[in-house]
């Protein structure tokens, strides 16, 4: 029998690279969309679901977010403290607070749901303003969610 051969990446076989994402005017479901798609390693030919083969994500101006329609006022981000009943915030108070949270629990709901997911949402650097101390890594500029 002469098939092809089913390509499976080992763990610390896949050179990981280092891509840098400008957040402005970007909306954040679809720049999350993107970014959850290059840490999970999809876009590239040898991914492998139980290996760890993306990329790390350095994103900046990550204040600088939109939202479409009136996800700013309308949308809630609920929390649990341990004490009786939920906290909630929406998105244009949690923006004040913490600029990167909005990015960052966006991405982490579009990974799977596993402890590999930790993994990759560790190799994700959110950034409010423009710097990041990364530079030794020497990213590369990437443009994603220009649709």
């Amino acid at each position: 029998m002469t098939g092809t051969k089913s390509f499976m990446a080992k763990p610390g076989e896949v050179e990981q690279k280092w891509w840098l994402v400008d957040a402005t005017d970007k909306v954040v479901g679809r720049l999350a969309s993107d970014i959850a798609t290059i840490l999970m390693g999809k876009h590239r030919p040898t991914y492998t679901p139980h290996v760890d083969t993306g990329d790390y994500v350095i994103v900046i101006n990550a204040e600088k977010v939109v939202f479409t329609g009136n996800k700013w006022s309308d949308k809630q981000y609920t929390w649990y403290t341990g004490y009786t009943g939920l906290r909630t915030e929406t998105a244009g108070k949690r923006l004040q607070r913490h600029p990167d949270r909005i990015l960052r629990e966006a991405v982490r709901r579009m990974l799977p749901k596993n402890s590999l997911a930790r993994k990759m949402l560790g190799k994700l650097k959110i950034y409010a303003g423009t710097e990041h101390q990364h530079q030794a890594q020497q990213p590369e500029l990437l443009e994603l969610a220009i649709k």
